[in-house]
């Protein structure tokens, strides 16, 4: 995911994104609790994801006030 293509999304679409990264984080979570998951790589990947989402909030919001 791209900070670009979520520059293009609207604030609904982000915070829909936000909410389905955060499920996958936590499934990543309980899975690496179990030791269920392979590839803990994707672990970072979500976190990275994110804070991207989150960062593009912030920006919006900015411009929203300005």
């Amino acid at each position: 995911m791209k900070a670009t293509e979520l520059r293009n999304k609207t604030v609904e679409e982000l915070s829909n994104e936000l909410i389905e990264l955060r499920r996958a984080q936590f499934s990543l979570r309980m899975q690496l609790a179990t030791q269920q998951l392979n590839k803990v790589d994707q672990v970072g990947k979500v976190r990275r994801d994110i804070a991207r989402v989150r960062t593009v909030l912030a920006e919006k919001n900015k411009q929203a006030q300005a």
